[in-house]
């Protein structure tokens, strides 16, 4: 067998061998760090065998600086260790309640979590009792050994342990093609297949794995919460509690995650925006749909403004299109085939005809179906390409009840929507005019660490649409693109469009979280299954290219990430009151309504306060309602014709004659600074 390395070197076995033994083989300290291993692109265990030649990349433990911080870790070796951690958090919970039924347990960003059925309530003050279980668990430094066993024999062991749930997540995994079933067990002593017994000091799990080694990698965790969760997220199957936690290679690293857990706790958009009064969510709504309230609407409102008229100045044309349309337009698109599994179920429509079948309408799932019918709605020659259709369209997607959150992940949502109809020979000056779009919004917004994610095709999946060959020539063009654009980026098969590869922003907030926005999508494979056409320059009809584009992602998300990116303080541009008017005393509310009136002549958006309160408690509400600027006026500002300028952050500026005010105002509006108080 030849494995080749990631730095091009080969090395030669005659028999099967482990990435463990070709660790070893290389120098002892690799095969102390290594905690995994990477087979063919294929995350694994560290003891997987290899039987035919490979490609092979070792996962080791990251190196860590003088305070414990570590550097440059590796998300897959992380993802490994928080695998792990999440079978010793299921086997400590066993251990305190031995009725405990498991679920399931998966790792997830930033951390993990265990679903389990057991009618004791664990609370918060449960979690010190666990964390010393799974200490225990950990320090005893417990191998983590994988088997497999057929279908017959696995579907046999679990129904003798009578744990409803994992039946059915085996059985699940057959269906999808698995052909043996897998477990992991932690212990000295291997599970016994004769017997299907288990060594009292060993703990089993069906799972697919891979982990690590052992137990004793688990450098450093903490168990973070416990929610409601239903079984394959049905809000009508079986009730869990979800037990979440974190786990990392130092304890360095924890407590720096848990200060940004902190900070993003008080930077949470759900409080900062019901304080502010910029959304709520209503049940009787229904969950995960937003209820922009004016403040917020103000901000959306100003939001869609910057971006309309940049979209105008570069040749966009505004549509609007309807909340729903028939289930063979999705059919042809095939969204309905693709997103059936989160779409609400089709709207059935009788038009009081026995002999006529009833029509189905959906909820759109995506805009582009009703974008493709406006440009086949007229014949287009080539001297009409591109033409760029925008719209501001709402969708709908039926997310599972645990996975909402607020704004960042809902079930209608709009997006800001745009879709470029080309010529093949357009399609490289599109790409690097959308993803140049791109840049320059979140740069308005001072999002300055924004990763490059260019989404590819999954090996063999069966999820993608069209003609391979159009993909390739689409995954082959943006690469290229991007590659010209001198623009950093990573390759990630599997996350492409169902309709073609896409260029996905990822963008890391003040907090340093990571939250995937804008996309640039290219697609060969909708303008052919809706027969799109334009003539060309030789009379004949030709298929035009199709790109998809949204710099903001979504409305919601985004306004989501700017609440908590700003602090809820937004920049002067961006602020849904610019300024509030106090004045010192009921003396001075009618020279206070004429600084009123001229600033809102001049375009600001600006609140009178003409409440009976001191003047210290009006400074103390718009202090906390995060107004960019307060301006005092009393006695002298009304003799002199000035206003006291106070800043949210910087405090009393003094008084400056309003027309002053008024302009500089204007030209840190003009600047559209994404700084929220420059000085």
């Amino acid at each position: 067998m030849k494995i080749t390395l990631p730095d091009g070197s080969t090395r030669h076995y005659d028999q099967s061998v482990t990435a463990a033994q070709i660790a070893a083989d290389i120098g002892p300290g690799l095969a102390r760090a290594a905690v995994g291993a990477k087979i063919n692109g294929q995350l694994v265990d560290l003891n997987r065998p290899i039987s035919a030649d490979a490609e092979l990349t070792i996962l080791t433990r990251p190196k860590a600086d003088k305070n414990g911080v570590s550097q440059n870790t590796d998300p897959d070796a992380l993802f490994l260790l928080r695998h792990s951690c999440a079978h010793v958090l299921a086997e400590a919970i066993c251990r305190l309640w031995p009725q405990t039924l498991l679920a399931y347990g998966p790792p997830v960003e930033n951390g993990f979590y265990y679903d389990i059925c057991l009618e004791n309530p664990i609370s918060s003050d449960d979690f010190l009792r666990i964390e010393a279980e799974m200490c225990k668990i950990i320090e005893a430094d417990r191998p983590f050994t994988r088997f497999e066993l057929s279908p017959a024999e696995g579907l046999a062991k679990l129904e003798k342990e009578a744990n409803k749930y994992k039946l059915d997540n085996a059985q699940r995994a057959l269906a999808a093609g698995s052909k043996n079933l897998t477990w992991y067990v932690t212990g000295s002593q291997l599970f016994h297949l004769d017997t299907g017994s288990v060594a009292s000091n060993e703990f089993q799990d069906l799972c697919m794995g891979p982990h690590l080694p052992s137990t004793a990698l688990i450098g450093a965790f903490k168990i973070l919460s416990v929610a409601t969760s239903h079984w394959h997220g049905d809000v009508h199957g079986d009730r869990f509690q979800r037990i979440y936690g974190t786990a990392f290679f130092t304890q360095a690293d924890l407590e720096a995650h848990l200060e940004a857990l902190e900070l993003a706790r008080k930077r949470d958009h759900r409080v900062i925006g019901q304080r502010l009064g910029l959304f709520t969510i209503d049940e009787q709504v229904g969950q995960g749909l937003i209820l922009w309230k004016p403040q917020g609407a103000m901000v959306r409102s100003i939001l869609e403004g910057f971006l309309q008229n940049e979209l105008l100045r570069r040749g966009y044309k505004v549509v609007y299109t309807p909340h729903i349309g028939k289930i063979d337009l999705y059919k042809t698109s095939g969204h309905y085939p693709f997103y059936q599994d989160s779409q609400y179920p089709p709207i059935v429509m009788r038009d009081g005809s026995a002999d006529k079948e009833p029509d189905q309408y959906l909820l759109k799932p995506m805009n582009c179906p009703h974008h493709i019918k406006i440009y086949s709605s007229e014949k287009h020659s080539y001297r009409d390409l591109p033409i760029r259709l925008a719209e501001f369209g709402t969708v709908y997607r039926f997310e599972q009840s645990g996975e909402l959150t607020g704004m960042t992940r809902v079930r209608g949502f709009t997006q800001d929507d745009a879709h470029i109809f080309c010529t093949a020979e357009q399609v490289k000056d599109e790409i690097c005019s959308t993803v140049q779009l791109t840049q320059f919004v979140f740069a308005t917004f001072g999002f300055e660490d924004v990763h490059i994610r260019l989404g590819l095709r999954a090996p063999d999946s069966t999820k993608y649409t069209g003609d391979p060959a159009h993909w390739d020539r689409a995954e082959r063009e943006l690469r290229e693109i991007l590659v010209e654009l001198e623009v950093p980026h990573t390759e990630e098969p599997g996350e492409a469009a169902f309709y073609g590869p896409k260029i996905d922003f990822v963008v890391r907030d003040v907090i340093g979280r990571n939250w995937q926005l804008g996309t640039v999508q290219l697609d060969y494979n909708l303008p052919e299954r809706f027969g799109l056409t334009y003539v060309g320059s030789d009379n004949a009809e030709h298929q035009p290219v199709m790109i998809h584009r949204a710099p903001f992602g979504s409305m919601e998300r985004f306004m989501a990430i700017l609440i908590e990116h700003f602090d809820g303080a937004f920049p002067l541009w961006l602020a849904p009151e610019q300024a509030r008017i106090l004045p010192v005393s009921d003396k001075f509310v009618d020279y206070a309504r004429t600084v009123h009136a001229a600033i809102v002549d001049a375009g600001f958006r600006v609140v009178l306060d003409e409440s009976n309160e001191r003047l210290g408690a009006k400074i103390k509400v718009a202090q906390d309602d995060k107004v960019p600027y307060m301006l005092v006026v009393g006695g002298k500002d009304k003799a002199a014709g000035t206003v006291s300028v106070r800043c949210r952050t910087r405090g009393d500026l003094g008084a400056v004659p309003l027309k002053k005010f008024i302009d500089q105002a204007r030209r840190q509006v003009e600047s559209r600074s994404a700084i929220a108080d420059p000085v």
